[in-house]
């Protein structure tokens, strides 16, 4: 939940950013949406800084048009950008947050800019070169947060992403994911990024972390969610901790290449279709809000600026504690991303054999 404080301080910056008539409900300005809203949840990480609890995700986002959902993005009010190296776009990304620093829609302090770490750069000593690779992309001097995308690592082969053997099956190393924290946590001391987190560990991997003589905290866990896997335990571990968490693929990831056969679709869920109807929203909206109102910050991805500016509106209504329950009693455990080519990886996150 948020302080009155927390709320406080939205509306200041909503008036200084965007002058405009203040109404006398402090609650009617929180959940206020406009064309030019800015995003007005955060969650806190525990070294002080904060993130806006909804972002514009990136992921399969087609380099051509992805620029311009970015730019859609920040016009309509999104200040959270989420990216990675292994989405092949970063430099578009890049293009998109250039044009709207260069207009002077939005100053670089005023966005939070999250990118992953890949694979092939775990070794302590490359993880800066994979950084560097990012920020030159995107244009940046640095990351507001930095996530280890995987917690195993590829062999790192220049100019090849996704080295493979004699036998076909991508490369992979021993490196262990306690030595790439090591390499983030000096990136954070040199100035690169403000915050570290980790993309993808289950508890036990997270343990590890912990146990760390760490010199700086995890700030957050980026992981799938949705109401047909909620992940109750992993998420509340973090919250014990003080991670926070993301959900990546709030809404089934209908686009991705390698569907699983007769894998359930989420968005066509009846049980989702009719409380949207209901309500006048869309299910998308409905998804969106049922993260958001958790406190995990929620990063749908859409390249088409009608429905970014659709998302940015499920700021503009809640959910009530019944619907949110209906919703997650919708769980079976079913995780759309699995990243089943790397099965069999003694650091795999959630394999066949192992607990998410």
């Amino acid at each position: 939940m948020l302080t009155q404080f927390a709320k406080v301080g939205v509306v200041f910056l909503a008036v200084c950013l965007r002058p405009k008539r203040i109404p006398s409900s402090t609650r009617s300005v929180f959940y206020e949406v406009t064309t030019m809203a800015i995003a007005d949840t955060y969650t806190n990480f525990q070294d002080g800084l904060k993130m806006p609890l909804l972002g514009l995700g990136t992921w399969k986002s087609e380099p051509p048009k992805v620029t311009s959902a970015v730019m859609s993005a920040i016009d309509a009010g999104y200040r959270h950008i989420d990216c990675a190296y292994a989405y092949e776009n970063e430099a578009e990304v890049g293009e998109g947050i250039q044009a709207k620093l260069k207009d002077g829609t939005v100053q670089r302090g005023e966005l939070f800019i999250t990118s992953k770490l890949f694979d092939s750069f775990h070794k302590s000593d490359e993880v800066e070169n994979g950084l560097k690779k990012t920020l030159e992309s995107l244009k940046l001097d640095y990351l507001d947060l930095y996530l280890i995308h995987w917690p195993f690592a590829i062999e790192n082969v220049p100019g090849v992403m996704y080295p493979e053997g004699p036998d076909g099956k991508t490369l992979y190393t021993d490196t262990h994911f306690t030595e790439t924290w090591r390499g983030m946590e000096n990136l954070v001391a040199k100035g690169l990024v403000k915050s570290i987190g980790l993309s993808n560990f289950n508890i036990s991997q997270i343990k590890e972390i912990l146990a760390l003589p760490n010199k700086v905290p995890i700030a957050n866990n980026q992981i799938e969610l949705s109401p047909y896997l909620v992940q109750d335990e992993l998420v509340d571990f973090c919250r014990s901790h003080n991670i926070t968490v993301t959900a990546y693929s709030p809404l089934g990831s209908p686009d991705r290449e390698d569907p699983q056969p007769n894998e359930p679709v989420l968005m066509e869920d009846p049980k989702l279709v009719d409380p949207a109807k209901k309500k006048g929203k869309s299910v998308a909206q409905i998804l969106i809000r049922y993260h958001l109102q958790q406190g995990i910050a929620c990063i749908p991805k859409s390249v088409t600026p009608s429905r970014i500016q659709e998302n940015f509106e499920s700021l503009n209504f809640e959910l009530t504690d019944g619907e949110i329950a209906e919703l997650k009693s919708l769980n079976r455990n079913h995780r759309y991303c699995t990243y089943y080519e790397a099965f069999g990886h003694p650091l795999h996150p959630f394999d066949s054999s192992r607990k998410s």
